[in-house]
């Protein structure tokens, strides 16, 4: 089935005015509901700068989660300790662990006080690709991840491909592709939240870092997706709202991960009598 199979429509691209491609994206540009904010993200560029270099990755998939008024975003309930760069300044990074064994990225939207981000679910690497090769095998050697910590799954982006046992995944194809010892290509050196923030080198240390900030270690820049390209559907594996379109990709994008519904885990059965 192609990404997005389900309920995809076409999208017109709300474009920063007055930033010039190349340009930090400004702060109010994020100070606006997640799901306006989105699609504007498709084609940006985030940059990742780190002592061993910099890796750039061109944005082709997002989600939007809404906060309160959202029962998938983290959120939802009430601000917690964990979720408290999502209620704080537009334009910020927050950075969770799930499922034991990865990180993901989203960017604060709304003004402070209030609960609203995009997760960055996948994108293509146009600078750095020796150095995000080399985090990439390096993560599924294992030598990145928190042991011991499990986050619940069924909001805010959980699972999809290349994050073993998220919702819908159970190990998916691209996955054992990897594990089977097969070379990464270019096109899955970002595509996945994880395998995003495994490129980019994004881990907690960089949880509430300023994305608008020029000397932040993480950062995004304007660029223009092609006209007419972004399309709209479900967001991936999530076990509320999962029918709202809020997951925006660029059309024929390769880039792009799989749709996959979420799908509840079967207990195995017991072997007591």
């Amino acid at each position: 089935m192609p990404p997005g199979a389900h309920g995809r429509a076409r999208v017109v691209r709300d474009a920063p005015r007055g930033v010039g491609p190349g340009a930090l994206l400004p702060r109010d540009f994020f100070a606006r509901p997640a799901q306006e904010v989105a699609p504007g993200l498709l084609g940006c560029v985030i940059e990742s700068q780190a002592p061993d270099g910099l890796v750039a990755v061109a944005l082709t998939e997002v989600e939007a989660y809404a906060g309160a008024a959202d029962p998938a975003s983290h959120a939802y309930r009430r601000q917690t300790r964990r979720t408290a760069v999502m209620f704080g300044a537009p334009g910020h990074a927050y950075v969770y662990f799930t499922y034991g064994m990865h990180f993901c990225v989203n960017l604060v939207c709304l003004p402070e006080g209030t609960a609203s981000a995009v997760l960055l679910r996948s994108g293509a690497v146009i600078e750095g690709v020796a150095l995000a090769r080399q985090r990439r095998l390096a993560a599924r050697r294992g030598s990145r991840g928190e042991p011991g910590r499990r986050d619940a799954p069924g909001g805010q982006g959980g699972g999809g491909p290349g994050v073993p046992g998220g919702p819908g995944v159970s190990g998916g194809a691209g996955w054992r592709a990897e594990s089977g010892g097969r070379g990464l290509t270019d096109r899955d050196l970002a595509r996945g939240p994880a395998r995003l923030c495994q490129a980019l080198g994004v881990d907690r240390s960089l949880n509430g870092v300023d994305m608008c900030d020029p000397g932040s270690p993480l950062r995004i820049r304007a660029a223009a997706a092609p006209p007419g390209s972004i399309l709209r559907g479900p967001r991936v594996g999530v076990s509320s709202a999962a029918s709202v379109p809020w997951r925006f990709w660029i059309a024929g994008e390769p880039a792009v991960s799989d749709y996959r519904a979420y799908a509840p885990r079967r207990r195995k059965p017991s072997a007591r009598p």
